[in-house]
């Protein structure tokens, strides 16, 4: 197959001005998007103010609209919207990077009045302001010392009432950008303003529940904590929040990086928020991973070893195995890894085992697995068993056969019409699998033959499926220019 040509300047220019032109009006005429951006190309002509002119009047339109945008409509919006950034970035952004921080503040500034004109369910269009808030934190780079002064106050004006969360975001893009004092007086700022809400929010008389963004300027004042290298003021306000709410994880991977362990081992060992689901037995890995690393840091190894076994047989995570055997002497590794496959195999939920397999990798393994538990595996699944079926199947037809046989049992149990497709599919890979798969299956599992007869006794009537399947006796697919082998069964 040949290449396709790949753009380049040069190979452009050879075009010429006049065939380029063309190329570009004809373009413009379908894309609208593409068509303001070129105009704002041709005004950059003149200076970054034209351009910044010519934005004022998109976001001026964009900040009084009011009709509600249609499904149909919501993909050319966003992408009407995402060239607006375009310009603002790739137009006046090198030119003039605080005009195009001013804009790019407004933009941000509209996200709630926009969201209520839009479905946006697909996120199109909160993709395009967050693009917008990675392109403010770009540009904040390109300021000088002055502007970036400036910088805070203008973010705050915009965007100190959201309660969309995108001003903590936007602090987060620009924060590492700003000169020291801009933070401090930023956090000052940020300080008054918060105990001054608070005192207003605590005067409401009613009793009915409200939002306050106080908690948002505390997230910031953490950010802007953070910026400046302040760990304890980071600390302070992490202990304001209630004790569910604390990230006791992040202060404990700070404290950790600055070599103060015995803080940090206390903070990991803290309750703190959890994932969502996550089961109370203080064993996570993200949580085991990082306590035994400040275990190393404090000396104790031999507890923060036994701290990743007991997590690796409570929830088999690959990540804490490695780091397990990462810390062990040269041969001791090899004879531990083996223990800890046959503890998966042995001891463990064959569910989670099969996912350790698949992680390690060592898909003998999950073959094993697999076949030692034949009536196991949940065909609903769908999401998960027809990839490790397709992973299984060259090397390890019998497990693979099993998968298919689930998956596809599933399908017709519960007459999941909508399904029959991928069952027929199944059915084909089942009867390419059974000239290997059939002499090494145990005695409890029937040959393909008796597969397929008790199928089409239990299942007569699911015309549907077999119109997918013709005969019921799939075929080997024919031969095509695809590298892949084609399978044929044995006698064919």
């Amino acid at each position: 197959m040949a290449r396709k040509p790949a753009l380049t300047n040069d190979k452009l220019k050879d075009l010429g001005a006049d065939k380029l032109a063309q190329l570009v009006l004809d373009e413009a005429e379908r894309n609208a998007g593409f068509r303001r951006q070129v105009k704002a190309a041709l005004v950059g002509k003149n200076g970054p103010e034209a351009i910044a002119k010519l934005i004022d009047r998109r976001l001026s339109g964009l900040a009084r609209a009011k009709s509600f945008i249609e499904w149909d409509k919501a993909r050319a919006f966003a992408e009407d919207l995402r060239s607006l950034i375009n310009t603002i970035t790739s137009e006046l952004g090198p030119a003039a990077p605080a005009l195009a921080t001013d804009r790019l503040l407004r933009f941000i500034a509209t996200h709630e009045q926009v969201f209520e004109r839009v479905d946006d369910s697909s996120g199109r269009v909160q993709d395009v302001y967050h693009q917008a808030i990675q392109a403010t934190g770009d540009l904040a780079r390109s300021l000088t010392a002055p502007e970036a002064d400036l910088l805070p106050e203008k973010i705050m004006t915009a965007l100190g009432e959201s309660t969309h969360g995108y001003l903590a975001d936007v602090t987060e893009a620009v924060a590492a950008h700003l000169p020291p004092d801009s933070l401090a007086r930023w956090d000052n700022d940020l300080k008054d303003a918060i105990a001054e809400r608070q005192a207003r929010d605590a005067a409401r008389k009613s009793d009915d529940w409200f939002y306050s963004v106080t908690s948002q300027w505390a997230a910031m004042r953490q950010t802007l904590a953070s910026a400046r290298g302040d760990l304890d003021l980071l600390i302070a306000l992490e202990l304001k929040k209630k004790p569910h709410m604390q990230d006791t994880l992040g202060i404990a991977a700070q404290l950790l990086e600055s070599r103060r362990s015995a803080e940090a081992l206390e903070w990991v060992r803290k309750p703190g928020r959890r994932t969502f689901g996550e089961a109370d037995d203080g064993l996570s890995p993200e949580r085991v991973s990082l306590e035994a690393r400040i275990l190393d840091a404090t000396g104790d190894s031999s507890t923060a070893q036994a701290l990743r076994w007991r997590c690796f047989e409570a929830r088999l995570p690959a990540d804490i195995l490695r780091e397990h055997l990462k810390q062990l002497p040269d041969f001791e590794d090899i004879e531990a890894e083996e223990r800890a496959h046959a503890f998966a195999l042995e001891k463990a939920e064959p569910e989670l085992a099969l996912q350790f397999f698949l992680d390690w990798p060592r898909l003998d393994l999950a073959a094993k697995l697999i076949t030692t538990h034949p009536h196991r595996w949940d065909g609903g699944d769908w999401h998960i068993l027809p990839k490790v079926a397709g992973l299984l199947e060259h090397e390890h037809p019998l497990a693979s056969t099993i998968l298919y046989r689930a998956l596809l049992d599933d399908i017709l149990d519960r007459a999941r019409s909508k399904a029959y497709g991928h069952g027929a599919k199944y059915l084909g890979k089942l009867g390419l699998l059974a000239g290997e798969a059939d002499p090494i299956r145990p005695s409890g599992m029937v040959d393909h033959a008796t597969y397929l007869a008790r199928l089409k006794t239990a299942h007569p009537r699911k015309s549907g499926f077999w119109a997918r399947v013709g005969d019921g006796e799939p075929k080997a697919p024919q031969a095509s220019g695809a590298r892949r082998p084609v399978w044929i069964r044995d006698g064919e």
